[in-house]
């Protein structure tokens, strides 16, 4: 199975939310059931990520604008590969930095199915919650370690993960093992 995750990087964080040390552990105020259960998402989301069903492996994106022809390999990473949607301005951070970043958590063999995003984490002015981590500390599957790592802030980029810097061969529901990963930044 193939999954599709779709991140966010945000051009400043102002706030810093720590969740548990896992990416995909759901934060203090946020169940397991309630984020499995929310399968509504925005008009805008339903707009952008919308997912056609997948009519040839050639494509690996949620829509087909984005043929994996398209994407390069982040050099020195394992077999990473990239589509920049946009350039950032700012910074490219380095080991130690703190960064901020949104995403959308999809699995293409499920058409789409999204399985988390920060934007269903919410503070209490209902603005969505960043997923803050420290760049090399290994708290995030090593994928989007390296597709981090090389963007500039405020940039936009689709990553593919594969499953030696994703979830290898481990079941962590509602991820199959051997997950081939796809991340949308901002």
């Amino acid at each position: 199975m193939k999954m599709i995750i779709e991140c966010c990087v945000p051009a400043s964080a102002t706030r810093v939310y720590p969740c548990n040390n896992n990416m995909f552990a759901t934060c203090s105020a946020i169940t397991r059931r309630p984020l499995s259960l929310s399968l509504v998402s925005t008009s805008f989301s339903a707009f952008i990520f919308s997912l056609p069903p997948p009519s040839s492996s050639s494509f690996l994106s949620p829509s087909s604008k984005f043929p994996v022809s398209e994407f390069f390999v982040i050099p020195n990473s394992g077999g990473v590969k990239a589509l920049d949607l946009l350039d950032g301005s700012g910074e490219v951070p380095a080991d130690g930095d703190q960064v901020a970043i949104h995403y959308y958590g999809r699995l293409a063999a499920k058409q789409g199915w999204r399985f988390d995003s920060t934007y269903d984490h919410k503070d209490d002015n209902g603005d969505p919650n960043p997923f803050v981590f420290v760049l090399g500390s290994g708290k995030v599957i090593a994928g989007i370690d390296v597709a981090v790592r090389s963007m500039k802030v405020g940039g936009i980029r689709r990553v593919i993960i594969p499953p030696s810097l994703g979830y290898q061969n481990t079941s962590q529901e509602p991820i199959p093992p051997n997950a081939e990963a796809v991340h949308y930044n901002f």
